[in-house]
């Protein structure tokens, strides 16, 4: 009797279990997986950065990291022949670009996809990523958006608000000019030693005269020299006033003049001590976020550190562009190969580093600067944020100062001429007249030379590929 109860009670369940299956109609088929190509120079900081979050999301997508290392490897000298030569031979899914024109001249070229059209379809949400970017990546695409940039970096005014106080000093504001903030360095106090005596700007390293005068010409958008004409442009009115400007700042002794070598080695408590805005000493300094971890570190580095309560404010700016600034980068910048036949997934990983829950993980820290996303980090350590994102992105396409586009060789040289005579100037051996002649035309020789053996260097590998 038990066994015909328990045989009943068995098909019972049997019969429940094929119902069941039929039920649900034919099993489900597992997610097909895809693979993307992402670029990227160095394979275990992407993962950490962007791949490992990205596939806890996404299992079904197998991320391939095309290791850029190699374009610098590559014999092709010119490196945006070697970068577009990578591109065609590796045929990446996502292409990382930077700022310094090689984003405009992919979109020109119509190698990237239009992200508008993909945006629209998913009704992806972009109102939140810092304005000023989006505008200035479109009209780099003209008019078109063709990547995106999940972080940025920017600089800012930092200020030691008790040194303010202290002295009377009216606190800096949201865009000041290189012009206001040295006249308000030389209103604090210039007496004492080096070691002790307070500063009212001063920059992390470098010659102050040369370091003061690159940041004002920075600021103010001045070249070096025309990529186009292959001319030297430096003997101009404009570069005097910024040498002038710099150089009465110097001669003010206002200024912190970190000196050519700066610290050279110790423990972190010895570099910490050896500059003079983290240990109080100094009233302004412009920085990105970085310094703000600086800070933090410095107060649990340094014995008896004494903390001191500091304010931000947006700046430097050119008098002619007030509400821009030239001290922003971006150069993680992410955009989906035009012919990609992985678009769907490209997609949905620039969707996701570019998200609001992306941006909430990586902000916990500034150690890959601000998150484009806005609103997710609004301090750090109780200090508003809010300063770095007052001022709109002037376009730097230039580079630095030009220089970016001559040979390689060519920095080193110039920079010589330009300590040689810049220091002539300082010990009031040479008028500032003379200086910058002297630098236009040894300058302009240096970089006819340059050209010259770019040139033949490129003669020569050309024979060498035809030989081979």
């Amino acid at each position: 009797m038990k066994n015909g109860i328990l045989y009943k009670v068995m098909l019972v369940m049997i019969c429940g279990l094929l119902f069941a299956g039929c039920a649900g109609g034919p099993a489900k088929q597992e997610a097909q997986t895809s693979t993307l190509k992402v670029m990227f120079w160095d394979e275990s900081y992407f993962f950490s950065q962007y791949g490992d979050m990205f596939a806890m999301k996404n299992p079904n997508i197998e991320i391939e990291v095309a290791n850029t290392q190699s374009i610098y490897n590559d014999e092709e000298k010119d490196y945006d022949k070697a970068f577009a030569k990578f591109v065609e031979k590796e045929q990446p899914d996502i292409i990382l670009l930077n700022s310094n024109k090689n984003y405009e001249k992919f979109a020109s070229e119509g190698k990237l996809m239009d992200l508008d059209t993909l945006i629209a379809k998913d009704k992806y949400d972009i109102s939140t990523i810092y304005p000023a970017l989006i505008d200035l990546l479109k009209e780099k695409g003209g008019g078109k958006l063709y990547g995106l940039a999940s972080s940025f970096n920017v600089n800012a005014i930092y200020y030691n608000a008790d040194l303010f106080a202290k002295y009377g000093v009216e606190p800096p504001h949201d865009g000041m000019t290189w012009q206001e903030i040295i006249d308000t360095a030389r209103r604090f106090p210039t007496d004492g030693d080096k070691d002790s005596r307070i500063y009212g700007y001063g920059p992390r390293y470098g010659k102050a005269f040369d370091e003061l005068a690159s940041s004002i010409a920075m600021t103010q958008g001045l070249q070096v020299l025309n990529p186009d004409t292959k001319k030297m442009t430096i003997n101009s009115d404009s570069w005097k006033k910024v040498f002038q400007l710099a150089l009465d700042g110097v001669k003010s002794k206002a200024i912190y003049d970190p000196g050519e070598d700066g610290f050279q080695s110790g423990t972190m408590e010895e570099y910490y001590k050896s500059q003079p805005f983290l240990m109080g000493r100094m009233a302004m300094t412009i920085d990105g976020t970085n310094l703000l971890q600086n800070l933090k570190d410095a107060k649990n580095s340094v014995r008896d550190y004494k903390p001191f309560q500091i304010g931000i404010v947006a700046g430097p700016v050119d008098p002619a562009l007030p509400d821009s600034t030239r001290e922003v980068s971006y150069n993680e910048i992410f955009a989906i190969r035009s012919d990609s036949p992985n678009a769907d997934a490209a997609w949905e990983f620039l969707k996701f580093i570019n998200s609001e829950e992306y941006a909430k993980v990586k902000s916990r820290t500034l150690n890959n600067g601000l998150m484009s996303r806005m609103g997710v980090m609004k301090d750090y350590e109780g200090q508003s944020l809010d300063a770095f994102y007052k001022l709109k992105p002037a376009d730097s396409s230039d580079g630095y100062m030009g220089i970016s586009d001559a040979p390689n060789s060519f920095y080193g040289q110039f920079q010589q001429i330009k300590d040689r005579e810049l220091d002539l100037v300082q010990k009031g051996s040479k008028s500032l007249d003379e200086a910058l002649e002297k630098i236009q035309a040894d300058g302009q020789v240096a970089l006819d030379k340059a050209y010259q053996e770019e040139e033949a260097q490129k003669k020569k590998d050309g024979k060498d590929d035809i030989s081979s």
